[in-house]
């Protein structure tokens, strides 16, 4: 006896295919693991800024000439330089990205370019998606150290450039999301 449906159960079946990966987040293959490059330099940093993009927050850092060392990871901490102070209670953020600028915020004549003190808050992120916060940690032997308040460890990455200016940039952009 047949059984309607079971005609033919012993051809071969299709073969399994596996479902397709999800295409990664507006093409964003960044990854959370820290990112570090380029050389110290004497050129100093001038401003902070951010803007929003339809699919990652942008920091962009600008200098008085070429710059391009830097150190961004996720940390638990974010320590001044020299005094070892945690910042990080004072920054808005579940997730906190240490930027360390392999640059100073003083020119090589003592000038200051970039007069904030230890603590404030570099700009302003309300309504971004994943920037809580940017807060100044502090400029010690040639290395400026920001706090980045996340709202999660996101995927970020970390360009540099010297525009037709002369300014160099440093620019961090975190994904609103992974996937």
């Amino acid at each position: 006896m047949t059984v309607a449906g079971s005609a033919g159960a012993t051809a071969s079946r299709p073969a399994h295919r596996p479902a397709a990966a999800a295409a990664p987040y507006c093409g964003i293959t960044w990854g959370s693991l820290p990112k570090a490059g380029g050389v110290h330099s004497v050129a100093s940093l001038l401003r902070v800024t951010t803007s929003r993009q339809e699919c990652y927050d942008r920091t962009v850092f600008e200098f008085t000439g070429p710059a391009n060392g830097y150190r961004v990871e996720y940390v638990d901490a974010v320590l001044t330089g020299g005094e070892g102070f945690d910042v990080t209670p004072y920054t808005a953020g579940a997730e906190h990205l240490e930027v360390v600028l392999l640059a100073p915020v003083y020119t090589t004549d003592g000038v200051i370019t970039y007069n904030r003190k230890l603590g404030d808050h570099a700009v302003n992120v309300v309504r971004y998606s994943t920037l809580r916060d940017i807060l100044y940690a502090g400029s010690y032997e040639g290395y400026t150290t920001f706090d980045q308040g996340v709202r999660a460890r996101l995927p970020f990455r970390v360009t540099t450039s010297t525009g037709s200016d002369g300014k160099g940039r440093i620019t961090v952009d975190v994904a609103h999301r992974w996937e």
